[in-house]
């Protein structure tokens, strides 16, 4: 026998509507192609608890807000920015989220999440940890769950890290973009020998002509383009000049063994020229304040001292 579904308990009159959004996410892109997936099983459980307070005025909010595959260490997730939106649009009195490392991973971006909601006068609760951020004592649970959950974060990241830098030793290549020169078979690089000439041409025209201008304009003469396939722009040519594996230098193993470098007649007045300041100052345009070449006696390399990053190509 087909059982009757329950009557909804209808909302009192003198009670305030409160427009409550369901807030989910999923890092990684596994399973979301299923009927019912991780998303599907947050919003199930954010919209019972608030279904449990229709009494105390909670309405669901019919938009959604789901973001599959991007990670909880940053802010930059269409549907955040769309429920951020609309709560400073002042639609959404209460944010809904399964756990709260679903709304963030990093202690950092939680706070400005909470400066947001604070100056809109949204709350937001999560439906399996319980605890009141009017306290003092409430705020101190919710900093202590989220301390561990940046924590669990980074160890993820740390162990990722170990096991790239441990493959690479091994000779085996972790992906990413191949440097021009090289190419990638069965996990492994191998030169490239016509690219090769082309970097050794760059290397070589930047000695000659000390001005990464004057080099660029010589290669879109010639025709020369980057392994996309497109004309050369300073910046292309200053990612080649930075890259230290092309002066045999970088660390970058095939076979167990260092893999085989693109070196070039000309390096030694390479390194001279960028120890004297004029290559330096124009390659930090591109590599940043922290790219040096270190003063050791014998064996010169190019390293990085500062806090930026670039990417070798």
């Amino acid at each position: 026998m087909k059982r009757k579904p329950a009557a909804e308990t209808a909302m009192p009159a003198t009670v305030r509507k409160i427009r409550a959004a369901v807030y989910t996410r999923k890092s990684s892109e596994e399973g979301l192609d299923m009927e019912f997936n991780s998303l599907d099983a947050q919003r199930e459980a954010c919209e019972a608890y608030i279904t449990s307070q229709r009494s105390e005025g909670w309405v669901l909010v019919r938009d959604r807000y789901d973001d599959g595959g991007v990670s909880g260490g940053t802010l930059d997730r269409p549907s955040l920015r769309r429920l951020l939106a609309d709560i400073e649009r002042g639609l959404i009195d209460v944010v809904v989220v399964y756990k709260i490392d679903r709304l963030s991973r990093a202690l950092m971006d939680f706070a400005k999440l909470v400066e947001v909601f604070d100056a809109n006068n949204v709350t937001f609760v999560s439906v399996t940890q319980s605890f009141n951020t009017t306290t003092s004592m409430g705020r101190l649970t919710l900093n202590i769950l989220l301390s561990f959950a940046q924590f669990e974060r980074e160890v993820i990241g740390e162990r990722i890290r170990d096991k790239v830098a441990a493959s690479r030793a091994r000779g085996i290549w972790m992906g990413g973009f191949v440097p021009l020169g090289y190419d990638a078979k069965d996990r492994k690089l191998l030169v490239n020998e016509a690219e090769a000439a082309l970097v050794r041409r760059i290397f070589e025209g930047f000695v000659e002509t000390e001005s990464g201008t004057k080099l660029v304009q010589a290669l879109r003469t010639e025709g020369a383009t980057t392994k996309r396939g497109r004309p050369f722009t300073k910046s292309d040519v200053y990612r080649v000049l930075s890259n230290r594996t092309y002066l045999g230098e970088g660390g970058i193993r095939t076979h167990g063994r260092l893999a085989p470098t693109l070196l070039f007649e000309n390096r030694h007045k390479f390194k001279r020229l960028v120890r004297s300041g004029r290559g330096q100052q124009q390659i930090k345009t591109f590599a940043g304040p922290g790219f040096a070449l270190r003063p050791n006696s014998g064996n010169q390399k190019p390293s990085r001292t500062g806090h930026s990053k670039h990417r070798s190509r």
